[in-house]
């Protein structure tokens, strides 16, 4: 297939020619999503890259679907020639999240691998610098988890903290410098509001 002849729809018949069982659709203009088994997730990212020519990775991100007990890993792929993108949706189970790494096909998977594991607790199998990344000393859960407790970790680490006794909600530090309310919606959230 060449890459001049690439739009939407060819993409997707040339996808399902060789991938029977992905479920792909065209998302909107310029944008097909395909849903894949985990097992075939490496082999169609080389496909697309050497075959497709999707050479650029754009993004790697995750979605915590905890009412299903799985994570969804998302990668996304553009193709400079066609101006197109592929986004690949597949779902690892939450219990022992694992995946392979794609370094050796985008070096720049490394961080994307790196950050997912700190966020997520996703173990990419073969990246050897899964450690400490953004996060320093971090222990428990990941903190994009849904089971995380946002609320409960800022009480315990930042706002209760000794020498914060006079610690100012952040919305309304920014709303005195800004001369602007804070929206009805974001109160709720504030800290000082849910401790009463």
């Amino acid at each position: 297939m060449h890459i001049q002849d690439c739009t939407e729809n060819t993409c997707v018949d040339q996808i399902q020619k060789i991938f029977h069982t992905a479920e792909v659709e065209i998302q909107r203009k310029k944008r097909v999503k395909v849903k894949l088994r985990l097992d075939l997730v490496p082999l169609f990212l080389s496909y697309a890259r050497d075959y497709l020519n999707f050479k650029h990775l754009a993004h790697i991100s995750c979605v915590d679907w905890i009412e299903e007990n799985e994570f969804e890993l998302i990668f996304m792929l553009w193709s400079y020639e066609a101006s197109l993108m592929i986004m690949v949706k597949t779902r690892v189970n939450r219990e022992k999240p694992e995946f392979i790494t794609l370094s050796h096909l985008w070096p720049q998977a490394e961080t994307y691998e790196r950050e997912i594991h700190e966020m997520y607790g996703i173990n990419f199998k073969g990246n050897e610098r899964l450690g400490e990344f953004i996060l320093e000393d971090w222990e428990g859960v990941p903190p994009m988890r849904r089971d995380f407790d946002t609320i409960k970790y800022s009480k315990e680490n930042f706002y209760q903290r000794p020498g914060r006794e006079d610690a100012q909600d952040v919305r309304e530090t920014i709303s005195k410098h800004s001369g602007e309310e804070v929206p009805d919606f974001a109160k709720e959230f504030s800290i000082r509001r849910i401790e009463e």
